[in-house]
């Protein structure tokens, strides 16, 4: 019996053997996805998150991808910075962290957008903003650390994107 499980829409199948293997390093030494940041390899600066789902019917979560074993991620849909940039242009939450100048060094900017993207796909299929929309933004991204710039910029793009998705015309397909 193999891990199976795909990586931005590809199947992957991987002998059992590799069950302890991180996903981290098949995602950089096997796909050469290296989009994805590996950092404190403990799980808790979250620059190496991904989203993974796992049943068509349920939502993305994120995923620290340096600790989390091949063997857990059988049966997921695993999606990768790589896998949710548009391949010409980029989303909405990646113009608002460039416009609000929300990274220097960039290194864990991916493990943002990921993050942000899964909490704006939320929202969207909630149909409104939480009451509370800056306790919602913490939520979503609080674990994540930034060494250059602090979180205040992030967080601002965040509510902005967030925001603009319910304010253009009311729709929730924003």
């Amino acid at each position: 019996m193999t891990i199976s499980f795909k990586v931005n829409g590809i199947t992957h199948e991987v002998d059992p053997a590799r069950g302890e293997d991180r996903l981290i390093d098949f995602l950089h030494d096997d796909l050469g996805l290296t989009g994805t940041k590996f950092c404190c390899g403990i799980g808790i600066c979250r620059a190496c998150t991904v989203a993974s789902i796992r049943s068509p019917n349920e939502t993305a979560t994120p995923v620290v991808s340096c600790s989390t074993a091949l063997a857990t991620v059988d049966g997921t849909e695993i999606t990768t910075i790589e896998g949710i940039t548009p391949s010409k242009g980029l989303l909405p939450i990646q113009e608002a962290f460039l416009q609000e100048f929300s990274f220097q060094c960039g290194y864990c900017a991916p493990g943002f957008v990921m993050a942000s993207q899964i909490f704006l796909d939320e929202l969207r299929q909630f149909g409104r903003l939480p009451s509370d929309l800056d306790a919602a933004i913490e939520q979503a991204v609080g674990s994540h650390i930034c060494r250059c710039t602090g979180y205040v910029r992030y967080y601002h793009a965040i509510r902005k994107t967030a925001e603009a998705m319910f304010v253009a015309g009311g729709s929730k397909d924003g």
